[in-house]
């Protein structure tokens, strides 16, 4: 009975212990992931290599951030605005940077360029996956209901058009 319950206490402990263990972006997700990307578009659905590189540089405010599409990479950096409030950028070095915010493992960025609006999630389900997404939408194609009365604002969508998922392993 006794290592019955000393097992028992064991777990309950090495749960908590688990549980209790927090993960600091980006320094606890560096690596290499792998993986395929699928395409999905009103023509139809592709599939491409892709990866995704973060890695350390020599600053601690920055580190490589690299998509590789179809065996072409696209260098960019993250920046480190305020890692306590999770608010980070992207900068794709070319004078175009995109505001990022880190959430409960999760890498979000919204952003428009050339009319259309496009939003990122990076899911790092674990130390050694993650779940890559962008969707898109044409902003000329955006819709507008309600707004018929004070308590009923006027609400805009976005259709979504292009659909990027990817689950990447770290090598």
């Amino acid at each position: 009975m006794k290592s019955i319950v000393f097992a028992f206490c064991f777990f309950l402990l090495s749960t908590v212990t688990a549980q209790s263990v927090t993960k600091t972006f980006p320094d606890d997700f560096l690596g290499i992931y792998k993986g395929e990307l699928n395409i999905t578009t009103e023509r139809g659905s592709q599939k491409i290599p892709m990866e995704l590189h973060l890695l350390k540089t020599d600053s601690i405010h920055k580190f490589d951030y690299k998509l590789v599409y179809n065996n072409s990479p696209r260098n960019y950096t993250l920046i480190v605005k305020d890692k306590e409030k999770g608010l980070f950028e992207i900068d794709e070095n070319n004078g175009i940077i995109l505001p990022t915010a880190f959430n409960l493992n999760v890498l979000y960025s919204f952003f428009e360029v050339q009319g259309n609006f496009l939003s990122t999630r990076i899911n790092f389900s674990n130390g050694n996956e993650l779940e890559f997404e962008i969707l898109f939408s044409r902003l000329q194609n955006k819709t507008k209901t309600g707004g018929i009365s004070k308590e009923i604002p006027e609400v805009f969508g976005y259709p979504i058009t292009v659909f990027q998922k990817a689950k990447l392993v770290k090598n």
